[in-house]
């Protein structure tokens, strides 16, 4: 599988640079890095063993492609790499909505799984929706993942537009919602370096007993809601119409069909 060919490694690429390094993946000689403007992550790599700006020898040895770049640049990039990679290379894209089967193609049809992956596998605790047909692809898929996220495998490849808009996308749902949290503890006269401070630990530590307890959200929400107390008023606000559920499921399908149209 190894060595692994990042093409890419802005925030996304630098940060699985970053939890490989601390949570078991590759790296070092491992990596080879491809980006005209590495992240901080990718450098430090670099200093580690990483070869930066491979030319087309090394392109050959690439077992495993990591397709990291942005979706409305995959089509140059994979046509400037495609002429130089190994007949029997992995591709593994994180490029979203763009399809496995254009990127095969692309590519001169070498096996590709897609991976919709978040940021927290910077620090080991990511979420990485896969899809493959293939099911070395998948394997190559899992093992560069799996020790920096959760893996989901998707039976079908129009999903993860939908996994985009639950997962892919909402890391930015959660810090949006911490934001305003802050800004409507300003809003009741809390300074605000304790609004920040209050809003923030909170929702950590709400998040944190989830993940320990494995109690069901809605169990959680119901064990801190007193009858006719101030939780349950202030739900009656976020659950009532025009609420999170709605509001969250519009979200979603927005981030879905946006996912679809990158795909072309």
């Amino acid at each position: 599988m190894t060595p692994v060919l990042m093409l890419g490694a802005g925030r996304l690429g630098g940060a699985l640079i970053e939890g490989w390094s601390r949570f078991g993946g590759p790296a070092g000689a491992d990596l080879l890095v491809l980006d005209p403007t590495p992240s901080e992550a990718a450098l430090a790599a670099g200093r580690a063993g990483a070869l930066l700006s491979p030319g087309p020898a090394d392109l050959a040895r690439a077992g495993t492609v990591l397709l990291a770049v942005k979706p409305q640049i995959w089509r140059e990039v994979a046509a400037a790499v495609a002429p130089d990679l190994s007949a029997d290379a992995v591709i593994v894209s994180v490029a979203a909505g763009v399809r496995a089967s254009d990127i095969s193609e692309a590519l001169g049809g070498r096996r590709v799984a897609r991976v919709m992956p978040t940021t927290a596998v910077a620090v080991g605790r990511g979420v990485a929706s896969l899809f493959a047909t293939d099911p070395e692809a998948a394997a190559r898929a899992r093992a560069l993942f799996a020790p920096v996220a959760t893996v989901v495998d998707l039976a079908e490849e129009h999903l993860l537009h939908a996994a985009t808009g639950v997962s892919g996308s909402a890391p930015a749902y959660f810090y949006a919602f911490v934001e305003a949290l802050e800004a409507a503890g300003v809003a009741a006269g809390l300074p605000a370096d304790a609004a920040r401070d209050l809003a923030r630990a909170t929702m950590v530590g709400a998040a944190a007993l989830m993940d320990a307890s494995g109690e069901d959200p809605a169990e959680l929400r119901r064990q801190v809601t007193s009858p006719k107390g101030t939780t349950e008023a202030a739900l009656g606000v976020l659950m009532g119409e025009g609420g999170l559920f709605p509001l969250l499921e519009a979200a979603v399908a927005a981030a879905a069909r946006r996912s679809a149209e990158l795909g072309g």
